[in-house]
């Protein structure tokens, strides 16, 4: 049977095991024993409990992965010609794992709450408690950044501590602007109601050698002229995303760091080696994170190994799907064009999460929350 290495076991490496663990033997490589996923900052902060019932699920738990050999190791090289690729475990022995295609799913780092480091369960939960307790203490918060990881964690934060004083800076006229601008209208206004303050046109002097992997309580200078600013809690979201492609070779990589692909989502030069999510250079975006294309992956590895016809992966224009995470009134999302959908609360809790997210899409998910908040 052909065997497939998938490189990093996040959102869309743990989606491409699962497809392809039905076809062929699969090897997942990732630095923890559970899918961390990098999804809905806002929550993640504001409400780490009921994030990690929904967005930390240990490889056992997926009923999906039962077929999937995991194997927990710092990705350190890969032998493109012998098809083998190296690692480094928790006890800092070798790891080496040959493949006959190999998968790059290993993502980008970006912020505090996405790093590549090798981590216990117990490290993940201390650093889930350790934002949420430093924002808890704060009696103001300074957010910088205009993607949806700004917005959201400045929505949620105003959400559930209504006290604070909160203030959303961003670099241009509005926030958000990889999506549709009838989605900054609404949820514009969705934080007016929560008492953010918004801030446009505050581009962050980034301080030299500062990777934004921390929450802050220095002052903030502004390239765009404002007098400095100090808060409490300065929550750094301003999009440096880095791929995590240290161990790859330069070949597969384009001029940001990012690995190459074709349409098909194959390295040029290189049909046995695939990419996918945020490290694939599919687009501007690098949408393929999040349009499912891990079924589309999936399907064209079986026609690699069988000889079928490869499908072509196509990028939306614009971002689209949540912005803000599962709100008490029900979870709202926008299609590419800016149309809102709104799912009540109800059909959340009943439908989406169990049926449609936990059954449908992950295979069953055994019960048993990781996270315990105090």
């Amino acid at each position: 049977m052909s065997r497939v290495v998938i490189a990093g076991l996040g959102d869309t490496g743990v989606l491409t095991a699962m497809h392809l663990a039905r076809h062929v033997e699969v090897v997942g490589i990732s630095a923890r024993s559970a899918l961390v996923s990098g999804q809905e900052l806002g929550i993640r902060l504001s409400e780490p409990g009921r994030w990690a019932r929904d967005y930390w699920m240990p490889f056992d738990r997926l009923r999906g992965m039962d077929r999937v050999r995991t194997v927990r190791a710092e990705l350190t090289g890969v032998d493109l010609a012998a098809r083998t690729v190296f690692g480094r475990g928790p006890d800092g022995g070798a790891v080496a794992e040959s493949y006959d295609a190999l998968v790059i799913a290993t993502g980008v780092r970006n912020g505090f709450w996405r790093q590549p480091s090798v981590q216990s369960a117990t490290e993940i939960g201390a650093d889930l408690r350790a934002a949420h307790e430093r924002l808890a203490a704060a009696d103001s918060v300074l957010v910088i950044g205009g993607g949806a990881a700004a917005v959201s964690s400045a929505a949620n934060l105003a959400r559930v501590w209504p006290g604070k004083r909160i203030a959303l800076c961003f670099p241009g006229e509005r926030a958000l602007p990889e999506h549709h601008p009838r989605v900054w209208d609404r949820i514009r206004r969705r934080l007016g109601e929560l008492g953010v303050d918004l801030r446009p046109r505050h581009r962050a002097v980034v301080p030299d050698g500062f990777a934004c992997d921390a929450i802050t309580d220095e002052p903030v200078e502004w390239t765009t002229g404002q007098p400095e600013t100090r808060a409490a809690a300065v929550l750094w979201a301003i999009g440096r995303a880095r791929p995590n492609t240290g161990w790859l070779p330069a070949e597969l990589l384009d001029e940001r760091g990012f690995v190459r692909v074709t349409k098909h989502l194959a390295v040029p030069g290189h049909p046995e080696v695939f990419a996918v999510g945020d490290v694939a250079a599919t687009d501007p975006l690098r949408s393929s994170a999040r349009n499912r294309a891990d079924k589309l992956l999936a399907h064209n590895l079986r026609a690699h190994f069988h000889g079928g016809t490869p499908r072509a992966y196509r990028p939306p224009r614009r971002r689209w799907g949540s912005v803000l995470g599962v709100q008490p009134e029900g979870l709202d999302l926008f299609a590419p064009g800016g149309q809102l959908f709104r799912l009540p609360s109800w059909s959340v809790d009943r439908i989406l999460l169990p049926w449609i997210v936990r059954r449908g899409i992950y295979g069953g998910v055994r019960a048993n929350d990781p996270y315990r908040p105090e």
